[in-house]
């Protein structure tokens, strides 16, 4: 079985979007997805700089889009004739739930539009941020991050947790950090997946009404506890609350080892989450689709696995 992973905010780089233009089909496909977003897509993707993408606002919207482009440039068929399995982390949860067929591509660009402008909007009421704690033994990083008064908004796995919260905090984990750690600060402009972020679930409770969540069509796995959602309404609410809670992506990663996942491929922005495959997930191949180039060796990928099944 292979899997099909999205990655989250921080994952974006500037111009990494300039090479799949070059595809014939991508260039309308990102105007039809900026005009949703309310957003120039191919601009943000080519020509912005890293301090312009960092914005949640943007940043959100271009990782989603980015995603659906890489996807749909891979996969010349419907996912759900396929043995995969999908998951998102953070944002990126976004992005599965539109390839399992929960929201539609329109439902998914005006979903993360919302959810980047309102945590963006509640961002900036306090200054946060977040920082990624790499190593060290993990009821020790736990215990270090709740010392400084931070949350550990990502455990991510592969000895890797991001902790979230106010700049003094972030400071104070930096300065007693926990044995063989390093305190790393990432390039995202808020303290996600916190309670920080609770004025953004309301708004995202009250765009709820208008979508309409369909079952999905591909296993999809929930970023709360790793488990499968098999209800649309229920992978809406998961999108929903996972605004203001943690991201188990460790989780995600052990349900995937679990199912005989052998395979996974990382859409673009790609690069973190095959990371901590390589370290979490022990035997499983990998490739990261960066770019069009990658899309050959991911397809190798999944024809190898085709033959194996």
């Amino acid at each position: 079985m292979l899997a099909i992973v999205c990655p989250g905010q921080g994952s974006q780089t500037p111009g990494f979007l300039a090479p799949w233009l070059e595809l014939p089909s991508v260039e309308g496909h990102l105007a039809s997805l900026s005009e949703i977003a309310g957003i120039d897509l191919k601009a943000h993707g080519t020509t912005s700089d890293e301090e312009t993408i960092k914005d949640t606002a943007i940043a959100q919207p271009l990782i989603v889009a980015a995603g659906l482009v890489a996807a749909k440039s891979l996969f010349d068929v419907e996912l759900s004739t396929l043995p995969v399995v999908l998951a998102g982390h953070s944002v990126g949860e976004i992005t599965a739930a539109a390839l399992a067929g929960v929201l539609s591509e329109e439902e998914a660009m005006t979903f993360v539009r919302e959810r980047a402008n309102n945590m963006a909007a509640a961002a900036a009421v306090t200054p946060t941020g977040m920082s990624a704690v790499v190593g060290g033994d993990p009821a020790e990083v736990l215990s270090a991050i709740a010392a400084a008064g931070a949350t550990p908004a990502n455990v991510n796995g592969a000895g890797q947790t991001v902790a979230a919260g106010t700049f003094e905090q972030l400071q104070a984990l930096a300065d007693n950090p926990p044995a063989k750690a390093r305190v790393i600060p990432l390039k995202v402009a808020g303290a996600f997946h916190t309670s920080h972020m609770a004025p953004a679930v309301k708004a995202l409770e009250a765009l709820r009404p208008s979508l309409k969540p369909q079952a999905p069509t591909v296993p999809l796995l929930s970023n709360f506890d790793g488990q499968e959602v098999t209800d649309g309404g229920a992978a809406v609410e998961s999108l929903i609350a996972q605004v203001s809670r943690p991201v188990r992506w460790d989780l995600c990663m052990e349900n995937l080892v679990q199912r005989g996942v052998t395979g996974l491929i990382e859409l673009a922005p790609a690069g973190t989450l095959a990371g901590l495959a390589k370290r979490g997930m022990p035997g499983v191949k990998t490739v990261a689709v960066k770019t069009p180039d990658d899309l050959s060796a991911a397809l190798a990928l999944f024809a190898e696995l085709e033959g194996e099944a």
